[in-house]
């Protein structure tokens, strides 16, 4: 497995496991232990979760199989996310969809996820939404408190937009190690609106959410759609690689930016077809093959 080092603290696999749907997969938490380690088995030890995911219910079912496993939780990388607030059973307290980015709401987010997964420490906390009421000072202050107290060893945001992301930057006492971004080959907007230019310029590393566009790549009947699964099934010929997940997740990981895929399937050989994906290269012109193909024009 190949791995990025983002800090001394947090080295991450290519490959990335999502838990998004854990709570679909129907897994008893036993069932859920096996198929966690062995996932870590096939060489992904990297974990992304969230508070919000599953209506806030897939951080405490996933901490509740990785106390049936003593020492486990040291051999994996957890990284998790707080900051979106919507109503549901389990947090009736919430009244409406918004955002809390404060400091009182970061700290106690911080606490819950520790209790939920059963662990004193998170490899990685991201903001997962940028939120236009954000101050940047509040978010800077949790994140220095979590980290002199050792509850989180690094630091990260989801869905920041550049001028978003420089602005925190701005006040943060230590670097964000990443932006966690929709990239996939039907969504390309990082590459044109500044998202990937300034990830890179800051030399840290993109995880990309949704890589296979929730599905679309396989069944979505527009012409866009056909186009990109035609120009990665015709690269693929060349490699000797027929499946079409596998060529989705090495035109991501081909790229110079060290793209991140987040693989958020509950059955192993799915997670397999992306680990096999380390072994296709694209070129820069077929990289650029599929990307005109998605489009839908040509270069300038």
């Amino acid at each position: 497995m190949e791995t990025v080092r983002f800090t001394d603290t947090l080295t991450m696999d290519r490959i990335i496991h999502g838990h998004w749907r854990l709570k679909d997969w129907k897994l008893s938490k036993e069932d859920l232990l096996k198929f966690v380690e062995s996932v870590r088995d096939i060489g992904v030890r990297t974990i992304d979760t969230a508070d919000i995911y599953g209506g806030y219910s897939c951080e405490e079912a996933f901490g509740d199989a990785l106390k049936l496993k003593k020492g486990l939780r040291e051999e994996l990388i957890i990284i998790t996310k707080c900051g979106i607030m919507v109503p549901c059973e389990n947090r009736p307290e919430i009244k409406s969809h918004h955002y809390d980015n404060t400091r009182k709401h970061i700290l106690k987010s911080a606490e819950r996820s520790l209790k939920n997964l059963g662990t004193d420490y998170l490899d990685l906390l991201l903001i997962h939404r940028p939120s236009p009421f954000m101050d940047p000072a509040e978010v800077s202050e949790a994140f220095r408190e979590l980290f002199q107290s050792g509850k989180v060893r690094n630091f990260g945001v989801s869905n920041f937009k550049p001028s978003q992301f420089d602005l925190l930057s701005s006040s943060v006492d230590f670097p964000l190690v990443t932006n966690q971004v929709e990239i996939s080959p039907l969504h390309l907007n990082v590459f044109q609106d500044g998202t990937m230019d300034n990830i890179m310029m800051r030399r840290t590393y993109p995880m990309a959410w949704s890589p296979l566009a929730g599905g679309d790549i396989f069944s979505g009947n527009g012409e866009r759609e056909k186009n990109v699964r035609s120009a990665l099934l015709a690269i693929g010929e060349k490699y000797g690689e027929h499946r079409l997940d596998t060529l989705v997740y090495a035109f991501l990981l081909s790229h110079p930016a060290k793209i991140l895929p987040i693989v958020g399937s509950g059955k192993i050989e799915r997670i397999q077809n992306a680990i096999d994906a380390q072994k296709i290269r694209l070129n820069s012109e077929e990289w650029l093959t599929v990307y005109k193909a998605s489009l839908g024009k040509s270069l300038p």
